[in-house]
């Protein structure tokens, strides 16, 4: 099974995961979730996440001058993030429970 389709269905609710530890931009973003055990996540699947999450008032956003180059965007989780991220976790827990039931084999 190729794990970057089921990344693909994942991706927002690992990106609320995240960002709801600690803000962070949006390599920061990529980094964690490289860290935590999704490494074949794509910058730009990240980056297009936070955009889409932050359009649905998942996320708020605000920038942080850096003297070592451009300022940086950060993205941080609103209450309606932390809603979807709650709901999420429920629908996660069920449908991986009921996957693995599905997959267990049976003794012969």
């Amino acid at each position: 099974m190729d794990a970057t389709q089921l990344l693909k269905g994942v991706l927002d609710v690992a990106v609320l995961a995240v960002v709801q530890a600690e803000d962070g931009y949006g390599y920061d973003v990529v980094r964690r979730l490289r860290a935590g055990g999704l490494e074949g996540v794509g910058e730009a699947s990240v980056y297009g996440t936070l955009r889409r999450l932050y359009a649905t008032g998942a996320l708020t956003s605000y920038v942080v001058p850096s003297d070592e180059g451009p300022h940086r965007k950060y993205y941080g989780i609103t209450d309606a993030g932390r809603s979807m991220l709650a709901d999420q976790r429920v629908t996660w827990a069920s449908f991986a429970q009921t996957m693995t039931d599905l997959l267990k084999e049976e003794a012969a």
